[in-house]
C-alpha cells in the first residue's frame, strides 16, 4: 500500500484516487477544449460566428464558466485534506466521533445520513468486510489499471 492512500480515503468510503476530479479529468477537458477551440481560431472570430449561433454572444461567460471549473474542481486536495463539500454531513460525524471512516462507527447500517447516501452505504459494508487496508490496496489495483467512478457513471 502506497504511503498516502490512507488519505484518499474519504469518510464515506469513496477512494478519492479514483475519483475524475482528483484525477485531473475535469481540468484535462477544459484545457483539451480550449486548445480545440484555439486551434480552429473559433475564439477570435466570435462576433462573426455570433451571426450564425446568437448563443456565441455570450462567449466571454462561457470562458468565464470554463476558468469556475477549473477553480473548483481543478485540484482537489482530497476529502481528509479538506477537498470535497464543506459542509459535509459525514465528515462532521466521523470527526465529531473522532473516527476514519463511516465504517468503523457502530451505527452505521442504521444511519439516517447514510440512508440517503446508498451508494456510499454499499462501499463502507465493502470497507468493512474486506478490511480498510485490504479495500485500499483494491482500489490502488483499480486506479492503476484506469479505473474511475465516472466508469460508473457514464
Amino acid at each position: 500500500m502506497k504511503a498516502d492512500s490512507q488519505n484518499l480515503v474519504g469518510y464515506c468510503g469513496l477512494y478519492c484516487g479514483a475519483c475524475g476530479i482528483k484525477q485531473g479529468k475535469i481540468r484535462q477537458a477544459v484545457q483539451n477544449l480550449r486548445k480545440i477551440i484555439a486551434a480552429y481560431g473559433f475564439d477570435k472570430i466570435v462576433p462573426e460566428l455570433s451571426k450564425w449561433e446568437p448563443s456565441l454572444k455570450h462567449y466571454a461567460e462561457y470562458e468565464k464558466v470554463l476558468d469556475g471549473l477549473i477553480n473548483l474542481f481543478g485540484d482537489c486536495p482530497a476529502c481528509v485534506a479538506g477537498g470535497g463539500d464543506p459542509a459535509c454531513l459525514l465528515r462532521k460525524c466521523c470527526k465529531e466521533k473522532n473516527l476514519r471512516v463511516c465504517s468503523e462507527c457502530e451505527e452505521m447500517e442504521s444511519c439516517d445520513k447514510l440512508k440517503q447516501r446508498q451508494w456510499a452505504l454499499k462501499r463502507l459494508q465493502e470497507i468493512k468486510a474486506k478490511g480498510l487496508d485490504e479495500w485500499i490496496k483494491e482500489m490502488e489495483r483499480k486506479t492503476a489499471e484506469g479505473y474511475c467512478y465516472l466508469d460508473e457513471a457514464l
